[in-house]
């Protein structure tokens, strides 16, 4: 299985700019008011310093998956622990993405169709994808799915232009502050460090030098769209009642009324939502299926598919509600585990224990 590098961009960006769109601009303009868009500044770079690491370590050994070269850098068995909170980041967001993704589809399109049959009927489709396709099936579907996203986000972004009010935007800095602005960054930079997926994706990748650069610029591609469209979110509604908005930049594309006659898009960001969340569902259960088959040495990965599956589906019932789907996962997990151990931490302490023995074994040579 061989993706391109242009394969690795859509991917990248495809995979983020959904949820970082819908899931990170209320919590950020709450802490940040009208300097949020600073906030998403910061996030962005950092999201890109994260991918740099990440593509680094993994072009140490650019013919293996995480997986394996966790175990040659730290050994055999410290290298197999090391990988277990990846494993249960990569299910358990599985299941929170089914659960979102469903009941936004069921708000949105569906309103009287059973959650569960959503749930069951997307992950059809991304199971359909992986065990046809793997991750090449997946590579091509962004490469079609990924410049429709943008060009979707960019027109919606266009027809809002006679909208904006530029004084809402202002003063800049006064009222918040360095502080409150780094702690407006966490939530959409904590989206933008899933880029850490090509830790695993890079040993499928042709020219994996390349490959390390293209996903650098999807996240940094990613970062600019949504850094403008949280400005002129912040110019449409102003930071109050953007930040009690569940969805500001859904229901910016509900506020667009061009000449009384092209209204009601909510359904555009609608279908970028349904893409992007299909690129990434696709993308999660190719890493779990694949990363558990290597773990425990399984020859044909497909057959783990199921068995992902089965607790996908489980763990999108377990929640109540999207409430705590969404804000409960994410205050008491996604934030103060997932960020500063799998997407900082543990990538960069293997990075520099990788070119440490790197380095040792070429003077011993």
């Amino acid at each position: 299985m061989k993706i391109s590098k242009y394969q690795i961009f859509w991917m990248i960006a495809s995979l983020e700019i959904g949820m970082v769109l819908l899931l990170t601009q209320s919590p950020a303009i709450e802490e940040a008011k009208q300097d949020a868009w600073i906030s998403f500044v910061f996030a962005g770079l950092a999201g890109i310093g994260i991918t740099y690491a990440a593509g680094k370590l993994s072009l140490l050994y650019p013919n293996q998956t995480f997986i394996q070269y966790s175990q040659r850098i730290l050994g055999k068995w410290l290298g197999r622990i090391i990988v277990i909170p990846y494993f249960i980041h990569w299910l358990s967001v599985i299941g929170v993405i089914f659960r979102q993704s469903s009941e936004i589809i069921q708000m949105t399109l569906f309103t009287r169709t059973p959650l569960f049959i959503l749930i069951v009927l997307l992950l059809l489709l991304v199971i359909y994808v992986n065990y046809i396709g793997g991750i090449e099936g997946i590579g091509r579907c962004s490469e079609i799915m990924g410049p429709f996203i943008f060009v979707m986000v960019i027109i919606t972004l266009f027809l809002n232009f006679n909208n904006i009010e530029w004084e809402k935007i202002l003063p800049v800095y006064t009222d918040s502050g360095l502080k409150s602005i780094l702690q407006g960054s966490l939530t959409p930079l904590s989206f933008y460090g899933e880029s850490v997926l090509i830790m695993m994706l890079l040993s499928f990748t042709e020219e994996p030098k390349e490959g390390v650069t293209w996903a650098v610029r999807g996240v940094g591609v990613v970062a600019i769209l949504v850094t403008i469209s949280t400005l002129e979110i912040l110019m449409v509604f102003g930071p109050n009642l953007s930040s009690r908005l569940w969805y500001p930049f859904f229901e910016m594309a509900r506020y667009i009324s061009l000449m009384h006659f092209l209204q009601n898009l909510e359904i555009v960001v609608t279908v970028i939502w349904i893409f992007s969340i299909f690129i990434k569902l696709s993308i999660y259960l190719f890493v779990s299926s694949y990363g558990i088959a290597q773990w425990l040495n399984i020859k044909d990965w497909r057959k783990v598919i199921w068995f992902v599956a089965i607790a996908s589906i489980v763990l999108s019932l377990i929640y109540p509600n999207n409430n705590v789907a969404s804000v409960s996962y994410l205050e008491k997990y996604w934030l103060p585990f997932v960020l500063p151990m799998n997407m900082i931490g543990i990538p960069l302490l293997l990075w520099g224990i990788g070119v440490i023995r790197k380095n040792s074994k070429q003077i011993d040579e």
